[in-house]
């Protein structure tokens, strides 16, 4: 088997692959490019993107060109896969500037000093905008029957729910396949990498370019991933863990990583760290909560820096030890002038960004769950005075696992 699919296999990234014999054998023949896609539906993206990001560096890792599709057109669609109803459209401005976001969290983990295997960014917007309808139905709609789009399950599950599928969504698939055409016309890309509820828009892709210009082309997919907890990755209680550190903390990130189910960290390792597969093997064994700190460490790294992941472990260390507030600690400034306003805990915590929602905020007052210089609040009209603040600081805390320092500024 090919080096780069059996790597792929022993990570636990394979679900389906469309031609695999075919695939292996031109993987050793030649270098290749392959895409994944990501639409730009939000200014981030969440670690439930991460599984496709790590295919890419694999790619990479073997010699190969990974070509990353920002979606700056089929964002305009809506994706049906997954979906059980349509989401909210965007407006260019929003598009643009979460492409630009997006492209940026992308470069941390992929390498551009290679210029054999620096990954190629395109937006499907610029063969998109300019479609001509009736020709692009008479050239390309023409390969599509609407009984194999029935078919799908991305188009099957919202039907059998009785929940509406826009005619615009219905078009996605159709789309997507174009997007892989494109990309196998122009830069030569011959395989597409995608999550399992892809599948439908990968084959179709695959088709289109058989029919189209008779090339052959490949289609492989990754299974979605759940934590053993059973809840979707990249959703927490307190929200999306964002790959943005102006939306989540590095601390808050390495902290996501740390509290891993242990049921679920040798998993993660080979899914979320560039440890080789046999060096996960000799470690194993050892104690979780070091195995946790490893998988929190090098996830960490990866996107935000190796100094950056190491003061949010010695962060967590001395938050455990219940010393001092830290120099490690995440930290905010807010000013001397906010304190004038008799600002209460509930603005303060707003203020933070710990907690986003007031109703939450209460609940967890209502709970003993916030504490501030570790004394727990139970007054959610608390007014935030200067004397709270202890040579400046103040530390808020949240449950056991989330903590920030708020300096007097």
């Amino acid at each position: 088997m090919n080096k780069f699919l059996k790597e792929f296999k022993d990570r636990g990234y394979f679900y389906q692959c469309t031609n695999e014999n075919d695939l292996s054998a031109l993987l050793d023949r030649e270098s290749i490019k392959g895409y994944i896609g990501f639409d730009c539906t939000a200014e981030s993206l969440h670690v439930g993107s991460l599984l496709q990001i790590m295919c890419l560096r694999l790619l990479q890792k073997h010699g190969h060109r990974p070509i990353v599709l920002i979606g700056g057109g089929t964002t305009r669609i809506g994706d049906p896969s997954g979906k059980d109803k349509t989401r909210k459209i965007l407006n260019e401005k929003e598009i643009d500037k979460n492409i630009k976001n997006i492209e940026k969290i992308l470069k941390n983990y992929l390498n551009s000093k290679n210029p054999k295997t620096k990954p190629i960014f395109v937006n499907n917007y610029s063969w998109l905008k300019g479609l001509n309808y009736i020709s692009f139905l008479r050239n390309i709609g023409k390969h599509f029957t609407i009984n194999k789009m029935l078919s799908f399950d991305s188009v099957k599950t919202r039907l059998e729910r009785e929940q509406s599928l826009s005619y615009m969504e219905f078009n996605y698939m159709i789309l997507q396949a174009y997007d892989f055409l494109e990309l196998n016309k122009k830069k030569n890309c011959v395989l597409q990498i995608g999550g399992s509820d892809q599948w439908g828009n990968i084959v179709n892709g695959v088709e289109l370019i058989k029919r189209y210009s008779n090339k052959e082309s490949f289609g492989l997919t990754t299974p979605l991933i759940t934590l053993a907890s059973g809840a979707k990755m990249g959703k927490t209680e307190s929200g999306a863990i964002w790959l943005d550190k102006n939306l989540l903390s590095p601390y808050d990130y390495w902290q996501f990583w740390r509290n891993t189910d242990d049921r679920d960290v040798i998993k993660f390792l080979k899914y979320f760290t560039d440890l080789e597969i046999n060096e996960i093997e000799e470690i194993k064994s050892q104690n979780i909560n070091d195995l946790k700190i490893i998988l929190a460490n090098k996830a960490t790294s990866m996107l935000h820096g190796d100094k950056v992941a190491k003061n949010s472990e010695k962060a967590a260390q001395e938050m455990f030890s219940g010393g001092s507030l830290g120099s490690s600690l995440p930290s905010i400034k807010i000013g001397s002038e906010e304190i004038k306003k008799k600002i209460n805990i509930i603005d303060l915590i707003i203020i933070s960004k710990i907690e986003k929602s007031k109703s939450e905020i209460r609940r967890l007052i209502k709970g003993n769950a916030i504490k501030l210089n570790d004394k727990i609040i139970s007054d959610e009209k608390l007014i935030i005075q200067r004397e709270l603040f202890n040579d400046n600081y103040l530390k808020l805390s949240i449950g056991k696992k989330r903590h920030i320092k708020i300096e007097l500024d």
